[in-house]
């Protein structure tokens, strides 16, 4: 039995997709959110139009969601199980460290495995209106990721349609 002191640590297995997060096969999915829980442009704007407000709304409930925590929503009316919202950034369209990714990271990792859950679709965190280099949020994921010891969670799909963003996590593994 994982956790209970005698077995190895697990590592997860990591996949690397150029493509929509929305069309991933995995059970719950990330949205880099900001710790109001809106989702206004980006990554999150396109899980709102896709998922419906309603999502928008569960986080908005749940907020203030402090960069470095997560927080779990409905799938709406996305085929996913749930969705993750892991702030990157305390208000919406901040320019934030790299920090805030691998914060971000774990936040996500660590609440998916404590669901239950055991595929997750990560997109490239704090690339887009946090201006983090793709390659300085690569390192920070793919960190976060190899460090993190699971006990449900078995793999995670890097996905991103960024070909840049897509070749540094690339580059790392």
């Amino acid at each position: 039995m994982v956790g209970m002191g005698s077995e190895p640590f697990k590592e997860l297995e990591i996949l690397v997709v150029q493509g929509s997060l929305l069309d991933v096969d995995v059970q719950v999915i990330v949205n880099a959110a900001n710790s109001h829980g809106l989702m206004g442009g980006g990554v999150a704007g396109v899980i709102r139009r896709m998922a419906g407000f309603q999502v928008e709304e569960e986080a908005r409930k749940q907020a203030p969601i402090p960069v470095g925590m997560a927080v779990l929503t409905s799938g709406g009316r996305t085929k996913f199980r749930g969705i993750i919202h892991a702030p990157t950034m305390s208000e919406p369209a901040m320019r934030i460290p790299a920090s805030n990714v691998g914060a971000a990271t774990r936040a996500a990792l660590a609440l998916a495995d404590e669901q239950g859950f055991q595929s997750l679709g990560l997109p490239g965190l704090g690339t887009g209106v946090g201006r983090v280099a793709p390659q300085e949020a690569a390192r920070e994921m793919i960190e976060e990721i190899r460090r993190f010891n699971p006990e449900m969670l078995e793999w995670v799909v890097l996905v991103d349609i960024d070909s840049i963003m897509v070749q540094a996590w690339q580059d790392l593994l």
